[in-house]
């Protein structure tokens, strides 16, 4: 958790309690764990089902600097929808400074190396990959691309962006 910084008043006493909290509890908060998230899983036409599978994200914040990893596994029951997928951010990108870009990787019967973007004023990320194992090129993230999904297949993202606030 961090907090605005104090503004200081000529002649104020300071006291161990307010210094605690404007520089040891700013500082902590740098060096905490990491906050888990569940991210929303959805796509432009149909949305997927995570079913048995499972979605997890992580977060650390620091002022309006949001560090992101976030991990989905497939299940055997699992669907994938249809249309470009998206995943939920911890909170809403800045409205400024454009794109953001970050790396993901889908491991299934290939592995592939993608990469996240966050957009501006953004609550979810978006996904691309080469639409196969043989083009560079990259689309967007869907229950084909850039393989057929399936049970036991894994994607992985890591990313920084700026938060709205």
């Amino acid at each position: 958790m961090t907090f605005a910084p104090r503004t200081w008043v000529v002649g104020e006493v300071v006291t161990a309690a307010t210094m605690n909290q404007e520089i040891r509890d700013q500082l902590n908060s740098m060096f905490a764990a990491w906050t888990s998230y569940t991210p929303t899983w959805t796509a432009s036409t149909t949305n997927p089902v995570l079913g048995n599978g499972s979605l997890t994200g992580v977060y650390m914040k620091v002022g309006r600097t949001c560090h992101v990893q976030v991990e989905l596994s497939c299940g055997t029951t699992t669907t994938y929808g249809s249309g470009n997928w998206s995943l939920g951010l911890p909170f809403t990108s800045t409205n400024s400074g454009g794109l953001r870009i970050g790396v993901a990787q889908a491991s299934g019967s290939i592995r592939a190396a993608g990469q996240v973007t966050v957009n501006t004023s953004a609550s979810t990320f978006g996904l691309w990959f080469p639409a196969t194992g043989s083009v560079s090129n990259l689309s967007a993230a869907t229950a084909t691309v850039p393989y057929t999904w399936a049970s036991t297949n894994f994607l992985r993202c890591s990313f920084t962006y700026e938060t709205a606030s």
